[in-house]
């Protein structure tokens, strides 16, 4: 379990300064990343806080744990963009920061008079990512995105369910993550080229972008064959076995790639034979048998509990794994010993999976109450608290 240690090493982004207007999700887990790495991250709210607070059951306190997961590592602010004193504060805060993320919808800045006309005159060296929906142009520019809308427009949902079954959401925000990702990529590019031009730069990542991105195999196939893809539970279109089995015990993912693992499959469960029958010799054969297939290993697999056999399998290079469940992955010894687990104080989390091994992540601060930072931050800069920024949450 990594935990908060009172002498942390400098972080690779230490020195680097973000104003993070984001909410939800896509922008919170973009400069979430920022922050494990050692930016300083100024989160602020509107004054009815960021929905996600109130996205629960399950809370932590009066904070939803939805909030929470993608939160650490940011000071927590409140300022009415609506009010031009609000607007100055904000203005106040970029005079030392690289980088302001926002996913406002388009044209809400610009409103405001804070567009990124207006913030690259104001601060040349200004990084400034837009985390948006469908971009600001285009015949769907403007519209604002949701993640699981988002799966269904960029073709996601259509490559996922079961043999014969309806389209299906994948289980987790994974556009919104996805993008929040690519996000933080775009900001790390542009600071980057900034050390050579000494200028920043807008930086967009649209949910609809990421979502198409993230279709392969798919789109390749598509693209080579001019055939739609069908929908195929667990089960890879291109790859056979590569799916899961059932065996004694509990559930087994097989993800046999080429020939010689799927020699050892079989050295491994006792029918060596099987590899070399005409039907499985070579992968596009066996993809073609997949229905008689299945039905040997599980025949097979039955003989099998599932644990053993997979650190066997996998210990002599055939890909595999039990299907665990997230109690399991949280009790697992390797989830421990890779870091994945954070806790600061009474606050648990994930942990980063990004491991540089000099200058490592660390977890400094716990998700911001409400407001938590806002006359810290501006008595900092010499500043009285503008006007309708406070503290407390209405109704908290």
């Amino acid at each position: 379990m990594a935990t908060n240690p009172n002498e942390s090493p400098a972080g690779a982004l230490t020195g680097l300064k973000v104003v993070d207007l984001s909410r939800v999700l896509g922008g919170p887990y973009c400069t979430q990343i920022l922050g494990d790495h050692g930016a300083e991250v100024l989160k602020i709210e509107p004054p009815q806080g960021d929905e996600t607070r109130d996205w629960g059951p399950p809370f932590e306190g009066d904070t939803a744990s939805y909030f929470i997961g993608v939160n650490r590592n940011k000071k927590g602010l409140v300022l009415d963009l609506r009010e031009p004193a609000a607007r100055e504060a904000l203005f106040v805060l970029l005079e030392d920061a690289d980088v302001l993320v926002e996913n406002f919808k388009t044209g809400t800045l610009e409103k405001w008079g804070m567009g990124w006309d207006v913030l690259k005159e104001r601060f040349p060296r200004l990084v400034h990512c837009r985390i948006s929906g469908f971009g600001a142009d285009g015949p769907l520019g403007g519209l604002p995105g949701y993640d699981a809308v988002i799966q269904a427009m960029a073709g996601l949902m259509s490559v996922n369910g079961e043999t014969g079954g309806e389209p299906l959401r994948v289980g987790l925000p994974v556009v919104d993550m996805v993008t929040g990702l690519n996000a933080a990529v775009g900001i790390l590019l542009a600071l980057n080229e900034r050390q050579s031009s000494g200028r920043g730069q807008f930086v967009e990542a649209a949910l609809y972008d990421c979502g198409i991105s993230l279709l392969h195999p798919h789109m390749p196939n598509f693209l080579a064959t001019g055939k739609l893809p069908v929908r195929t539970g667990n089960a890879h279109p291109n790859i056979c076995p590569y799916d899961t089995f059932r065996t004694r015990t509990t559930p087994i993912f097989l993800a046999v790639g080429n020939d010689g693992q799927f020699a050892r499959l079989c050295a491994e469960l006792g029918a060596p034979a099987l590899a070399s029958r005409p039907e499985y010799a070579e992968k596009s054969q066996r993809r073609a048998h997949s229905t008689a297939l299945r039905a040997e290993l599980e025949a097979l697999l039955a003989d099998h509990d599932c644990e053993p056999l997979a650190r066997s399998l996998i210990a002599k290079g055939v890909p595999c794994g039990p299907v665990y469940g997230l109690d399991e992955v949280v009790a697992h010894p390797h989830t421990a010993h890779r870091g994945m687990l954070v806790e600061i104080g009474d606050y648990r989390g994930t942990g980063s999976p990004i491991k540089l091994d000099r200058t490592p992540a660390s977890y400094r601060l716990p998700p911001p109450a409400f407001g938590e930072h806002t006359e810290e931050e501006f008595r900092l800069r010499g500043l009285a608290v503008p006007t309708a920024a406070g503290g407390a949450k209405p109704g908290a």
